[in-house]
């Protein structure tokens, strides 16, 4: 479970448009743990993300976070997910 403060000042969002590559590099930002914290749940999310828009290797990816992940984390990562896209113009 995510343990640490995103700053959401600095934090910079991902186009609607952006490519299903954009959104795979930002799963495994979050599942590498590249920013300092793993973060399983953003992982699942961005990787939900990239499935939905075409990414084969996102959906394995995504499946493979979710084997460590309790069902309330990837309800959440799925709740997430919906919402960035409902949001998105």
């Amino acid at each position: 479970m995510f343990q640490g403060h995103i700053d959401l000042d600095t934090a910079t969002p991902v186009d609607a448009n952006a490519i299903p590559d954009v959104l795979f590099e930002r799963g495994l930002y979050w599942a590498s743990g590249r920013s300092g914290v793993v973060n399983l749940v953003a992982a699942h999310k961005w990787f939900n993300l990239a499935a939905v828009k075409g990414r084969a290797d996102a959906i394995a990816m995504r499946r493979e976070v979710a084997e460590m992940m309790s069902e309330v984390e990837i309800a959440t990562a799925q709740r997430e997910a919906r919402a960035w896209m409902t949001t998105q113009h």
